[in-house]
């Protein structure tokens, strides 16, 4: 397994919709930067690797879903650096393993399951102590990376090359990205997050004790205080990795037209309402759009095999 990482490229999008729009569309490709451990994944890792290592904890503890990209790359940044890592899975064991899970072990990582309920309290103290005396002294990654670790590593996505853009585009789940994002911006440019999940105005809240947080934290800050940002909430179809075929349909066409290829439950939803918003002037004429991909494609397998399932029934 390679450890080289490359500079993410920019792709310029030739779209018919942004020329009549008045807009310059670039793409951030994130996804390529390795085969594994890419996409914003990367970012939210790194600085939590680099403390795990200079406390000396050989073992890393995360949590996630059974699609989780972010129990993926954590699998994949484990072996790739010698760490021993334990998963903490959402829900019942369910075999065969699903191709995340199964990338997973295959990268050496141990699975745990906790219940629903349980898995609700894995931010807490009790959860925390129960772990350790269970596995030891482990270095406790929050689930998605979301810790100032995180967003210390966010802030670092857009960068001397990425500078000159106006409105910088991302999904948004737990608003780690956007926050790191928000504070490596001056204070001209604006950036624009969207939420995947249903009814994300709460984000604003998560967003803003992230940003004053880190801010208070003493960890290195591009700029003393954040950018302008916003929340468009209108894109999440439903939910959190809900998906129709209206949504199936575009993000095909995307990938066809311009080489793209998208993830159903981040990119595809943000790229999605940024396409609508060009239609409806919501941008101004002459902005420069960068629209950040976050990875995850390896998602996709598992989301097109529950589709199948559903189609069937």
């Amino acid at each position: 397994m390679s450890l080289t990482f490359i500079t993410p490229p920019l792709q310029q999008i030739n779209s018919e919709i942004a020329r009549h729009a008045g807009v310059e569309l670039y793409v951030l490709r994130l996804d390529l930067m390795h085969p594994w451990v890419n996409g914003n994944k990367w970012f939210k890792l790194k600085y939590n690797l680099l403390e795990a290592k200079e406390k000396n904890f050989t073992t890393l503890l995360t949590f996630g879903g059974a699609y989780s990209n972010h129990i993926y790359a954590t699998a994949a940044a484990g072996n790739l650096f010698g760490f021993r890592t334990i998963g903490v899975i959402r829900g019942e064991e369910r075999l065969p393993l699903n191709a995340t899970l199964s990338f997973a072990v295959q990268q050496g990582m141990q699975l745990v399951y906790l219940n629903r309920e349980m898995y609700r309290q894995r931010n807490t103290p009790a959860l925390e102590e129960y772990l350790r005396q269970r596995f030891g002294e482990v270095f406790i990654i929050p689930e998605g990376g979301s810790n100032l670790n995180g967003v210390r590593g966010c802030t670092e996505i857009v960068n001397d090359a990425t500078i000159a853009f106006d409105r910088i585009c991302v999904a948004c789940g737990t608003a780690t990205t956007l926050a790191g994002i928000a504070l490596s911006l001056h204070k001209e440019q604006r950036a624009i997050a969207f939420p995947v999940l249903k009814n994300g105005a709460f984000l604003t809240q998560e967003i803003e004790n992230l940003l004053i947080n880190y801010l208070a934290s003493g960890l290195p800050s591009p700029y003393s205080s954040p950018a302008s940002w916003e929340l468009v909430c209108d894109y999440h179809f439903g939910g959190y990795a809900k998906v129709n075929d209206e949504l199936l349909l575009f993000s095909q066409q995307f990938t066809q037209e311009h080489g793209v290829p998208l993830d159903y439950v981040y990119t595809a939803k943000m790229f999605y309402g940024v396409m609508d918003l060009l239609q409806q002037g919501f941008f101004c004429k002459g902005d420069r759009l960068l629209l950040v991909h976050t990875g995850g494609l390896q998602g996709n397998v598992g989301m097109e095999e529950r589709l199948q399932r559903v189609s069937k029934i």
